[in-house]
Protein backbone atom coordinates (compact mmCIF):
# COMPACT_ATOMS: atom_id res chain seq x y z
CA UNK A 1 0.00 0.00 0.00
CA UNK A 2 1.72 3.27 -0.84
CA UNK A 3 0.39 7.14 -0.08
CA UNK A 4 -1.35 7.60 -2.43
CA UNK A 5 -3.79 4.31 -2.05
CA UNK A 6 -3.52 5.30 1.42
CA UNK A 7 -5.40 8.18 1.15
CA UNK A 8 -7.82 6.97 -1.57
CA UNK A 9 -9.03 4.85 1.55
CA UNK A 10 -9.01 7.61 3.73
CA UNK A 11 -11.07 9.71 1.44
CA UNK A 12 -13.80 7.11 1.07
CA UNK A 13 -13.26 6.84 4.99
CA UNK A 14 -15.00 10.07 5.75
CA UNK A 15 -13.65 10.71 8.99
CA UNK A 16 -12.13 13.22 8.83
CA UNK A 17 -13.12 17.07 8.98
CA UNK A 18 -11.78 17.81 5.97
CA UNK A 19 -10.69 17.03 3.29
CA UNK A 20 -7.78 13.70 3.06
CA UNK A 21 -5.38 15.36 0.77
CA UNK A 22 -5.00 17.91 3.32
CA UNK A 23 -4.45 15.55 6.05
CA UNK A 24 0.15 15.30 7.21
CA UNK A 25 1.09 11.77 6.62
CA UNK A 26 3.14 10.90 9.93
CA UNK A 27 4.29 7.26 8.85
CA UNK A 28 4.07 4.61 6.12
CA UNK A 29 4.15 0.91 7.24
CA UNK A 30 1.74 -1.59 7.57
CA UNK A 31 -0.77 0.84 8.24
CA UNK A 32 -0.56 4.29 6.99
CA UNK A 33 -0.89 7.18 9.90
CA UNK A 34 -2.48 10.39 8.80
CA UNK A 35 -3.17 13.84 10.94
CA UNK A 36 -5.51 16.17 10.74
CA UNK A 37 -6.85 18.71 13.13
CA UNK A 38 -7.01 16.90 16.79
CA UNK A 39 -7.95 13.47 15.03
CA UNK A 40 -5.14 11.10 13.97
CA UNK A 41 -6.18 8.11 11.43
CA UNK A 42 -4.67 4.72 10.60
CA UNK A 43 -4.69 2.97 7.45
CA UNK A 44 -4.28 -0.76 7.47
CA UNK A 45 -2.43 -2.46 4.85
CA UNK A 46 -4.81 -5.39 3.96
CA UNK A 47 -8.37 -6.79 5.71
CA UNK A 48 -6.02 -9.46 7.34
CA UNK A 49 -5.54 -6.43 10.03
CA UNK A 50 -8.71 -5.99 10.85
CA UNK A 51 -8.80 -8.54 13.90
CA UNK A 52 -5.76 -6.94 15.10
CA UNK A 53 -7.38 -3.40 14.96
CA UNK A 54 -10.21 -4.30 16.61
CA UNK A 55 -8.30 -5.40 19.47
CA UNK A 56 -6.23 -2.82 19.76
CA UNK A 57 -9.25 -0.47 19.63
CA UNK A 58 -10.54 -2.62 22.60
CA UNK A 59 -7.13 -2.57 24.46
CA UNK A 60 -7.43 1.38 24.28
CA UNK A 61 -10.67 1.19 25.89
CA UNK A 62 -9.70 -1.24 28.65
CA UNK A 63 -6.61 1.39 29.43
CA UNK A 64 -8.70 4.06 29.45
CA UNK A 65 -11.42 2.32 32.23
CA UNK A 66 -8.11 1.38 34.44
CA UNK A 67 -6.94 5.17 34.07
CA UNK A 68 -4.09 4.16 32.28
CA UNK A 69 -2.55 7.54 30.57
CA UNK A 70 -2.50 5.96 26.93
CA UNK A 71 -3.53 7.19 23.40
CA UNK A 72 -7.37 7.35 23.32
CA UNK A 73 -9.75 5.87 20.58
CA UNK A 74 -12.12 8.51 19.00
CA UNK A 75 -14.13 5.88 17.73
CA UNK A 76 -14.54 2.62 19.43
CA UNK A 77 -14.69 0.10 16.28
CA UNK A 78 -12.93 -0.23 12.93
CA UNK A 79 -14.22 0.43 9.59
CA UNK A 80 -13.16 -1.73 6.59
CA UNK A 81 -12.84 0.49 3.78
CA UNK A 82 -12.08 -0.99 0.39
CA UNK A 83 -10.94 -4.06 1.97
CA UNK A 84 -8.60 -1.93 4.48
CA UNK A 85 -9.17 -1.49 8.51
CA UNK A 86 -9.43 2.38 9.27
CA UNK A 87 -9.17 3.07 13.37
CA UNK A 88 -10.00 6.95 14.30
CA UNK A 89 -7.91 8.22 17.33
CA UNK A 90 -7.48 11.38 19.37
CA UNK A 91 -4.65 13.68 18.48
CA UNK A 92 -2.03 13.84 21.36
CA UNK A 93 -0.29 17.41 21.67
CA UNK A 94 2.84 18.17 20.51
CA UNK A 95 5.44 16.43 22.91
CA UNK A 96 7.44 19.11 25.44
CA UNK A 97 10.60 16.54 25.13
CA UNK A 98 11.91 13.57 24.75
CA UNK A 99 11.15 9.83 26.37
CA UNK A 100 13.69 8.63 28.66
CA UNK A 101 13.77 4.88 29.94
CA UNK A 102 12.25 5.73 33.82
CA UNK A 103 9.13 7.47 32.17
CA UNK A 104 8.64 4.21 30.47
CA UNK A 105 9.21 2.00 33.58
CA UNK A 106 6.36 4.08 35.57
CA UNK A 107 4.05 3.51 32.63
CA UNK A 108 4.66 -0.48 32.99
CA UNK A 109 4.40 -0.22 36.69
CA UNK A 110 0.65 0.62 36.19
CA UNK A 111 -0.18 -1.71 33.20
CA UNK A 112 2.03 -4.81 34.91
CA UNK A 113 -0.64 -4.25 37.64
CA UNK A 114 -3.75 -4.73 35.76
CA UNK A 115 -5.67 -7.56 35.96
CA UNK A 116 -6.87 -9.15 32.18
CA UNK A 117 -8.99 -7.89 30.65
CA UNK A 118 -12.55 -9.04 29.44
CA UNK A 119 -11.22 -9.95 25.96
CA UNK A 120 -8.41 -12.21 24.76
CA UNK A 121 -4.97 -11.22 24.96
CA UNK A 122 -2.84 -13.20 22.92
CA UNK A 123 0.49 -14.37 24.04
CA UNK A 124 3.91 -12.66 23.15
CA UNK A 125 5.11 -14.02 19.85
CA UNK A 126 8.54 -13.17 19.73
CA UNK A 127 10.16 -15.98 17.80
CA UNK A 128 6.57 -15.94 15.29
CA UNK A 129 8.36 -13.57 12.54
CA UNK A 130 11.61 -15.32 12.20
CA UNK A 131 10.90 -18.15 9.35
CA UNK A 132 9.58 -15.31 7.70
CA UNK A 133 12.32 -12.88 7.65
CA UNK A 134 14.82 -15.48 6.91
CA UNK A 135 12.42 -16.84 3.85
CA UNK A 136 12.62 -13.10 2.69
CA UNK A 137 16.18 -12.95 3.16
CA UNK A 138 17.24 -15.64 1.02
CA UNK A 139 19.99 -16.19 -0.92
CA UNK A 140 21.22 -12.49 0.09
CA UNK A 141 22.58 -14.42 3.68
CA UNK A 142 24.29 -17.47 4.07
CA UNK A 143 22.23 -20.29 4.64
CA UNK A 144 24.43 -21.79 7.12
CA UNK A 145 23.42 -18.49 9.21
CA UNK A 146 20.08 -19.21 8.47
CA UNK A 147 20.16 -22.68 9.46
CA UNK A 148 21.98 -21.25 13.01
CA UNK A 149 18.94 -18.52 13.29
CA UNK A 150 16.22 -21.64 12.97
CA UNK A 151 18.00 -23.62 15.69
CA UNK A 152 18.47 -20.94 18.13
CA UNK A 153 14.49 -19.85 17.52
CA UNK A 154 13.95 -23.75 17.98
CA UNK A 155 16.41 -23.70 21.72
CA UNK A 156 15.46 -20.81 22.80
CA UNK A 157 11.17 -21.34 21.91
CA UNK A 158 11.38 -24.17 24.34
CA UNK A 159 13.46 -22.71 26.92
CA UNK A 160 11.62 -19.71 27.50
CA UNK A 161 8.17 -22.07 27.87
CA UNK A 162 10.07 -23.82 30.74
CA UNK A 163 10.82 -20.62 32.52
CA UNK A 164 9.70 -19.98 36.12
CA UNK A 165 9.02 -15.89 36.46
CA UNK A 166 9.83 -13.98 39.01
CA UNK A 167 6.95 -11.83 38.22
CA UNK A 168 3.08 -12.73 37.75
CA UNK A 169 2.22 -13.00 34.24
CA UNK A 170 -0.53 -11.02 32.78
CA UNK A 171 -1.15 -8.11 30.08
CA UNK A 172 2.66 -6.58 28.71
CA UNK A 173 3.06 -3.85 26.22
CA UNK A 174 4.87 -6.30 24.63
CA UNK A 175 7.61 -3.78 22.69
CA UNK A 176 8.95 -2.08 25.40
CA UNK A 177 10.83 0.71 24.48
CA UNK A 178 11.21 4.57 24.94
CA UNK A 179 9.86 5.54 21.39
CA UNK A 180 6.35 4.05 22.52
CA UNK A 181 6.35 6.85 25.07
CA UNK A 182 4.90 10.49 24.39
CA UNK A 183 5.42 12.83 26.75
CA UNK A 184 3.01 15.77 26.69
CA UNK A 185 2.52 18.63 29.18
CA UNK A 186 0.38 16.19 31.23
CA UNK A 187 3.08 13.47 31.55
CA UNK A 188 4.03 10.03 29.77
CA UNK A 189 1.55 8.61 27.56
CA UNK A 190 1.67 4.99 26.46
CA UNK A 191 1.32 4.54 22.32
CA UNK A 192 1.76 1.72 19.60
CA UNK A 193 -1.03 -0.97 21.91
CA UNK A 194 -0.67 -3.53 18.78
CA UNK A 195 1.97 -5.27 20.68
CA UNK A 196 0.24 -5.94 23.75
CA UNK A 197 -0.17 -9.72 25.18
CA UNK A 198 -0.80 -11.46 27.83
CA UNK A 199 2.68 -13.24 28.94
CA UNK A 200 5.42 -13.10 31.22
CA UNK A 201 6.00 -9.82 32.41
CA UNK A 202 10.02 -9.77 32.54
CA UNK A 203 9.72 -9.72 28.39
CA UNK A 204 8.53 -5.95 28.75
CA UNK A 205 11.90 -5.23 30.84
CA UNK A 206 14.05 -7.36 28.75
CA UNK A 207 13.83 -4.84 25.91
CA UNK A 208 15.50 -2.37 28.11
CA UNK A 209 18.95 -4.56 29.67
CA UNK A 210 19.31 -5.41 25.73
CA UNK A 211 19.14 -1.91 24.99
CA UNK A 212 21.81 -1.43 27.85
CA UNK A 213 23.93 -4.27 26.71
CA UNK A 214 23.89 -4.33 22.92
CA UNK A 215 22.78 -0.88 21.61
CA UNK A 216 24.50 1.69 23.75
CA UNK A 217 21.64 3.13 26.14
CA UNK A 218 23.96 4.11 28.80
CA UNK A 219 24.61 2.19 32.12
CA UNK A 220 23.19 5.57 34.33
CA UNK A 221 20.16 5.66 32.17
CA UNK A 222 19.16 2.09 32.50
CA UNK A 223 19.60 2.15 36.02
CA UNK A 224 17.24 4.99 36.17
CA UNK A 225 14.56 2.40 34.62
CA UNK A 226 15.26 -0.30 37.17
CA UNK A 227 14.63 1.98 40.37
CA UNK A 228 11.76 3.45 38.83
CA UNK A 229 10.08 0.16 38.08
CA UNK A 230 11.28 -1.53 40.97
CA UNK A 231 13.47 -4.84 39.76
CA UNK A 232 16.55 -5.12 37.56
CA UNK A 233 15.31 -8.51 35.27
CA UNK A 234 19.37 -9.45 35.01
CA UNK A 235 18.79 -10.32 39.07
CA UNK A 236 16.21 -13.41 37.37
CA UNK A 237 18.48 -16.80 36.00
CA UNK A 238 15.57 -16.69 32.98
CA UNK A 239 16.46 -13.19 31.89
CA UNK A 240 19.48 -14.94 29.34
CA UNK A 241 16.48 -16.90 27.97
CA UNK A 242 14.26 -14.19 26.52
CA UNK A 243 17.64 -12.18 26.13
CA UNK A 244 18.93 -15.10 23.33
CA UNK A 245 15.22 -15.23 22.06
CA UNK A 246 14.98 -11.35 21.59
CA UNK A 247 18.11 -11.45 19.91
CA UNK A 248 17.51 -14.08 17.30
CA UNK A 249 14.63 -12.21 16.13
CA UNK A 250 16.27 -9.15 15.64
CA UNK A 251 18.86 -10.91 14.20
CA UNK A 252 16.16 -12.42 11.61
CA UNK A 253 14.01 -8.50 11.36
CA UNK A 254 17.55 -7.29 9.77
CA UNK A 255 18.18 -10.23 7.48
CA UNK A 256 14.77 -9.40 5.40
CA UNK A 257 16.49 -6.04 4.33
CA UNK A 258 19.65 -7.85 3.21
CA UNK A 259 18.78 -8.43 -0.37
CA UNK A 260 18.22 -4.53 -1.01
CA UNK A 261 20.28 -3.06 1.61
CA UNK A 262 24.27 -3.13 2.07
CA UNK A 263 24.21 -1.61 5.26
CA UNK A 264 20.93 -4.42 6.70
CA UNK A 265 23.50 -7.24 5.23
CA UNK A 266 26.68 -5.98 7.19
CA UNK A 267 24.27 -5.29 10.29
CA UNK A 268 23.05 -8.96 10.11
CA UNK A 269 26.51 -10.13 9.76
CA UNK A 270 28.17 -8.10 12.52
CA UNK A 271 25.18 -9.52 15.04
CA UNK A 272 25.51 -13.28 14.00
CA UNK A 273 29.00 -13.10 13.89
CA UNK A 274 28.80 -11.66 17.56
CA UNK A 275 26.02 -14.30 18.73
CA UNK A 276 28.06 -17.32 17.01
CA UNK A 277 31.50 -16.08 19.36
CA UNK A 278 28.88 -15.72 22.60
CA UNK A 279 30.40 -11.99 22.50
CA UNK A 280 27.58 -10.29 24.30
CA UNK A 281 29.88 -6.91 24.39
CA UNK A 282 29.41 -6.57 20.53
CA UNK A 283 27.61 -3.24 19.45
CA UNK A 284 24.36 -3.65 17.53
CA UNK A 285 22.57 -0.67 15.89
CA UNK A 286 19.15 -0.20 14.91
CA UNK A 287 18.39 -0.24 11.61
Amino acid sequence: MDEARARDVLAAAGVLPGPARQARLLALGENAVFAAGDLVVKVGRDAELLGRARRELDIAGWLAEAGVPAVRAAEPKPLLVQEHPVTVWHRLPDPVRPAEPRDLAGLLRLVHALPSPSFELPPRELLSGVERWLRLAGDAIDPADAAYLRERRDGFAAAAAALTPHLPPGPIHGDALPRNVHIGPDGPVLVDLETFSADLREHDLVVMALSRDRYGLPGEAYDSFTEAYGWDVREWEGCAVLRGARETASCAWVAQHAPSNPKALAEFRRRVASLRDGDETVRWYPF
